[in-house]
């Protein structure tokens, strides 16, 4: 049975530009997915490059959305958002939006090369936006390659990022760059604008460059032609978007002042929300900027579930994990990586590598350790960030692939001494459609509404200080180590 408009009023879309597929959600103003779509993508990679073709974005797109929207009749689609992902971009014809070159993914890296002119040219503004330096695989040097591989196309090409090219097809028109996909490509996030020095001393034409807008922002509507393609009704607005990894952040409801969106999966990634532009001497996190003017600060440690997965190849985890109570805290310490070598975040150590001090009994306690040393490192992440003058007094929202073990979500409430909530979806297509939702009004008021919460979990009294000792031991491990900074080695407080 189809649903109708009246049955649920308006209907916002959320698209996910993704690494292997496009997902299209239509959401309810309560939250409710009413339909869902995706279409696969092909990448091809080779040594430090990794491309697709734009092409096949938009082609995604369309089956997306329509698969979306198929089980729906005629819906009432009030606005629609897309988001993509980080750092990933290409050149576009300036007079009609198509691709001149492929889509240089977010793990390109072959740029490497005009990372240190980057990082010179704009010292300054790097370091007035909190992250200092530039990496590798961030957008501004691929454009720097780009024109250096084909300057011929300099005068009539302009940047575009992945999702640019999915708001112009269904606009029809051109369309701005939000902030956040732009945060890579150079945008100046305090003043929302390009800083023209840089790019002068850089040799970037500002006929290259896009025009800015905060994500949330309304930039179009989706034309006849889009409309045709994808179901889309004619004229639905089309609202600037953001990154993947912000999407994931409005998908788990973490968009009040002092909330956190902690993402446990191959590696553990934290996003929170600040008044005010959190800036770090050690230049591990940096913000992105929320389309009400608030900051959202964030890091990636190379920590996470992945290095439980390396360990513990083909067996059953659940089994292991039953176990995984009876050694709180474990006899051994472990500090797991989910690479080879090098932790990012909330300390920058290239040479760190994973240990283990003590020897195990057996593959159970080695589990348990493994499952609190994640979990020690989070809250190392949460101390940093308290230290820098952060608020992390908020609700703290627990997604990503960790959060299937129910065990160790309630070890990380312990862990860290507070409430953890688990939402029962926090995809970034879900994100897009409450940022569709939210011009005119606070994020965190859609959010509210949008995002549903299946579950709080409490820390256990009676595990209250269990953990501390071994905490500030990992602590101090890692200092010895010369990996972390001696004043880190001073948590803002205790758990509990």
């Amino acid at each position: 049975m189809t649903s109708s408009r009246s049955e649920h009023g308006d209907i916002w879309v959320g698209i996910d530009l993704g690494t292997q597929s496009v997902r299209a959600l239509a959401v309810a103003g309560t939250g409710e997915v009413l339909g869902t779509g995706t279409s696969g993508l092909a990448s091809i990679r080779h040594g430090s490059r990794h491309e697709q073709d734009p092409a096949s974005w938009w082609r995604a797109v369309q089956a997306a959305c329509r698969g979306a929207l198929a089980q729906l009749d005629r819906p009432s689609v009030a606005g629609v958002s897309v988001d993509g992902t980080s750092g990933t971009v290409l050149l576009v014809d300036a007079a009609d939006g198509s691709p001149l070159s492929p889509g240089l993914m977010y793990d390109d890296t072959r740029a490497a090369e005009f990372v240190d002119r980057v990082n010179e040219a704009g010292e300054q503004v790097w370091a007035s936006l909190g992250y200092r330096r530039m990496q590798p695989a961030w957008a501004l040097p691929k454009l720097l390659w780009l024109l250096a591989e084909h300057p011929e196309l300099a005068a009539c090409a302009r940047l575009a990022h992945q999702a640019d090219v999915i708001n112009r097809a269904l606009a029809g028109a051109e369309v701005p760059s939000d902030l956040s996909n732009a945060l890579k490509s150079g945008a100046d996030l305090i003043n929302e604008t390009w800083p023209e020095k840089v790019f002068d001393m850089l040799d970037v034409p500002s006929t290259l460059l896009p025009g800015l807008v905060r994500p949330g922002t309304p930039i179009g509507a989706v034309c006849a032609q889009a409309a045709a393609l994808t179901g889309l009704p004619e004229g639905t607005p089309v609202i600037a978007g953001c990154t993947d990894g912000c999407a994931a952040q409005l998908g788990a409801g973490a968009l009040a002042v002092g909330s956190w969106n902690s993402v446990l999966g191959t590696t553990l990634v934290l996003k929170g929300v600040t008044a005010e532009l959190l800036r770090d001497p050690l230049g591990v996190v940096y913000s992105h900027k929320s389309t009400d003017g608030r900051w959202l600060p964030g890091g990636a440690s190379s920590t996470g579930a992945g290095a439980i997965a390396r360990q513990f190849r083909d067996r059953d985890l659940d089994e292991l994990g039953s176990r995984a109570a009876d050694h709180e805290p474990a006899g051994v310490l472990a500090y797991p990586l989910a690479s080879a070598k090098g932790e990012r975040f909330p300390f920058v150590a290239p040479q760190a590598e994973a240990f283990v001090l003590g020897t195990p009994r057996d593959d159970y306690e080695l589990y348990a350790a493994m499952l609190q040393g994640i979990s020690y490192v989070e809250r190392l992440c949460f101390d940093y960030l308290a230290s820098l003058g952060a608020p992390v007094d908020g609700d703290l929202l627990l997604t990503g692939g960790g959060t299937r073990s129910r065990y160790w979500c309630q070890l990380r409430a312990d862990v860290l001494g507070r409430p953890v909530k688990l939402p029962a979806s926090a995809e970034p297509a879900l994100g897009m459609a409450v940022l569709a939702a939210t011009p005119g009004r606070a994020p965190a008021e859609v959010a509210g509404e949008m995002v549903r919460i299946k579950e709080v979990i409490e820390p256990r009294a009676e595990l209250a200080g269990r953990f501390d000792e071994p905490y500030l031991r990992l602590v101090g491990e890692l200092e010895r180590r010369g990996w972390m900074p001696s004043e880190m080695a001073r948590p803002a407080s205790p758990a509990g």
